[in-house]
């Protein structure tokens, strides 16, 4: 599933398109949602929210289109009437003057009053977007110190979206090796030290894969990489899908563990175990 980074990058994209132009078509798939296209049609586009891994479409008369991609949801950007080929689900069709913006496969749309959406449930439960520029690192060392979250495995607490929304597996990973500490350990037990070393990572790691498209190693480690001839996926990431391999670090190896269902990577030797 992507995550925040991922969805912000797509809005990004789809914002290009659409931000500040009239949709002159708005159709979705699904039967039940085919009568908003009418509503939307004809109306100026205000803005391309994310919250998490969520999708807000905003028009200026008051209403907003959420999508959440889930496991297999897909946006894509074209020239009016330049639909590419595909064996996907067109779900979400918004057409400008120039352009489309499409959306794939994707099985939670909806379509709300702007004023409503605190009262979506998806979008009532979750916390802060990790990549909304108010957000600090100060903000992250308070939540983590919160009774509802202070005694929560940080395995579990680095997926669960009401903790920080647009978290994901890739990112717990990444950012549980550069803090050095294992899954098992919980915020109650972290000094101030950590506390604050975690909450700066955490920022900091989401922000780079942001605007890296997703490498979460340091620049000086991608160069080094790229000087041994690696590409692509082989220089992305210090410990996520590398099992079996050198940690970057003490030359240990990277270990691939399941946690709460989900494949987590780690060093045993830098994030030991409690």
């Amino acid at each position: 599933m992507p995550e925040g980074p991922e969805i912000r990058l797509a809005a990004d994209a789809i914002a290009q398109v659409l931000e500040q132009k009239i949709a002159e078509r708005v159709s979705f798939s699904q039967a039940p949602m085919r009568h908003f296209g009418k509503r939307l049609t004809g109306i100026e586009v205000l803005e391309i929210e994310t919250r998490g891994k969520a999708m807000l479409t905003h028009f200026a008369h008051g209403w907003t289109i959420y999508s959440h991609n889930q496991l297999y949801g897909v946006w894509t950007v074209a020239e009016r009437g330049q639909i590419p080929p595909t064996g996907r689900s067109l779900r979400l069709r918004i057409t400008t003057a120039t352009h489309e913006a499409l959306l794939y496969s994707a099985s939670d749309i909806s379509v709300w009053p702007t004023a409503d959406l605190g009262q979506h449930p998806f979008l009532a439960r979750i916390g802060p977007d990790i990549l909304n520029r108010d957000l600090r690192w100060q903000d992250i060392a308070t939540r983590l110190r919160e009774p509802r979250f202070a005694n929560r495995q940080l395995g579990a607490l680095y997926l669960d979206q009401t903790f920080l929304a647009g978290l994901g597996n890739y990112l717990r990973s990444e950012i549980l090796f550069q803090a050095g500490l294992h899954p098992n350990l919980k915020p109650a037990a972290l000094s101030r030290g950590q506390i604050g070393q975690l909450s700066r990572i955490t920022l900091e790691l989401c922000w780079r894969s942001y605007h890296t498209r997703g490498i979460t190693n340091p620049s000086s480690r991608v160069r080094k990489l790229q000087g041994k001839g690696l590409r692509g996926e082989q220089m992305r990431f210090a410990a996520f899908g590398r099992a079996d391999l050198d940690c970057y670090r003490c030359s240990g190896v990277i270990d691939r563990i399941e946690f709460g269902t989900r494949r987590l990577y780690l060093c045993h030797n830098c994030q030991p175990e409690p």
